[in-house]
């Protein structure tokens, strides 16, 4: 699907977690290959995986439906709300194996 979206040269792309199954390793070569697709491009990405994101120009927090918090990852950390919250929950993860 991610193929489909970057051939159509559609001038607004939605990526609905596009990297969510691949593994951290694999995810970072997809993200890095689609950032280079769409330089021209208004790309909206839903993702649970904040390490998707943290490029974005604006991020918008969902809470329960409905906006919890919006701007940069910068601004998001320093606000210390539910965007920080979940960010240290995934960094503190990350380490985490079985």
């Amino acid at each position: 699907s991610i193929a489909r979206a970057m051939l159509k040269d559609a001038p607004v792309i939605l990526l609905d977690e596009a990297t969510a199954s691949l593994d951290p390793e694999n995810e970072l070569h997809i993200q890095e290959a689609i950032n280079e697709l769409v330089k021209s491009k208004t790309v909206i990405v839903i993702a649970h995986r904040l390490n998707t994101i943290v490029h974005a120009d604006n991020i918008v927090v969902l809470n329960e439906g409905r906006l919890s918090e919006q701007g940069t990852h910068r601004q998001l950390l320093a606000n210390n709300g539910l965007y920080k919250h979940m960010w240290d929950e995934q960094q503190r993860m990350k380490g985490w194996k079985f």
